[in-house]
């Protein structure tokens, strides 16, 4: 069998997709998609988030002007807006990181059970997230 012309090769190309992340009616979003790229949006955002819990802790050995100012800063609606969204990407990284480490021993492989702990992991998520949220602003358990 010979290989395609040039012709037939740039023909083929512009009909079939390059990458999964094409939109529209070339790809349609899937649990485990999603799941992937929240994922590695979460470790990016824990990573972000590290930098901030020293500048916390630098304030916080500082004390004085230093805490003021970060206490302040935290308190505040964005400053609780970025907390809650570094609590949901802890508690998911740490469920779906749970998921994976299942998934290395062998189990979970079954499309049934992929996106069933999908599901699991993103509603789970929000639940936990809401639970430590509710019991942190009420002032403990």
């Amino acid at each position: 069998m010979l290989p395609p012309s040039e012709e037939n090769r740039a023909a083929m190309s512009n009909k079939r997709p390059i990458s999964p992340f094409m939109l529209g009616s070339h790809y349609r979003f899937q649990i485990t998609s999603v799941m992937s790229f929240l994922h590695r949006m979460t470790g990016i955002a824990l990573w972000v988030g590290a930098f901030g819990l020293a500048w916390w802790l630098l304030a916080v050995a500082a004390g004085g002007e230093a805490y003021t100012h970060a206490a302040a800063c935290l308190a505040s609606p964005f400053g609780k807006f970025v907390l809650f969204g570094f609590s949901f990407s802890l508690v998911y990284h740490l469920l779906n990181g749970i998921r994976h480490l299942l998934w290395d021993i062998g189990l979970g492989f079954e499309i049934p059970e992929v996106y069933r702990s999908g599901y699991t992991v993103a509603i789970l998520s929000v639940v936990f997230t809401v639970l430590i949220w509710f019991f942190a602003l009420r002032g403990g358990a």
